[in-house]
């Protein structure tokens, strides 16, 4: 492989190239290695790439699941969806980016449950709705740009949990699931937007 590969199509490379060695080896350095030679490069480059280590791989590898999924929204005509239909779109077309490795998932939600870990969990699922919020149309600058974001972040983590335990036939379980967190969130949103405004 050659070496004029950007930053980010390394990344990209490794990270594809782990998903499936770390159903059974889990996140560690000795398995991105192993990624990256098996992918052509230097072993040596995974610390170049990702200087954070193994966490900022699992950060990683959540931001490569939101540019597939806006890959796989591109297609959406976004115009002809309301915005909880937006957002249940979203959310779901990230689980199907993800299902060919759920396993890889659940050991990357093992791994950021560790306390010391939870700032950079919270980073990492923050990101996520932000991206799922503007691709929506989202362009609140207000206490509302929070507010969605923080709602989203519960709905996107408890779907997460959810679908990691479903094995039905096209995620039935976890859109049913989905569209109740939806509903709930909801009306909880337009609880506080009341409450807000009667402060």
């Amino acid at each position: 492989m050659g070496t004029d590969m950007d930053l980010n199509e390394i990344r990209d490379t490794i990270i594809e190239s782990v998903l499936p060695s770390v159903a059974f080896d889990g996140w560690n350095m000795a398995s991105l290695e192993d990624a990256a030679r098996q992918s052509g490069l230097d072993s040596d480059i995974v610390h170049a790439v990702f200087p954070g280590g193994v966490s900022e791989a699992v950060g990683y590898f959540s931001d490569w699941a939101d540019r597939k999924m806006l890959e796989v929204l591109a297609c959406e005509n976004i115009e002809d969806l309301r915005i909880r239909d937006r957002i249940r779109c979203a959310v779901f077309a990230r689980l199907g980016v993800l299902e060919p490795h759920k396993e890889a998932v659940k050991l990357a939600m093992s791994y950021w449950s560790m306390p010391a870990r939870s700032g950079q969990a919270g980073r990492s699922i923050w990101s996520s709705a932000d991206c799922i919020w503007n691709w929506a149309g989202d362009q609140s600058t207000d206490y509302n740009h929070y507010t969605k974001r923080g709602l989203l972040c519960g709905v996107i983590s408890s779907t997460t949990l959810a679908w990691l335990n479903d094995d039905s036939e096209d995620m039935a379980v976890t859109a049913a699931f989905l569209d109740r967190r939806i509903e709930n969130v909801m009306k909880l949103g337009r609880f506080i937007g009341r409450f807000k405004k009667a402060s």
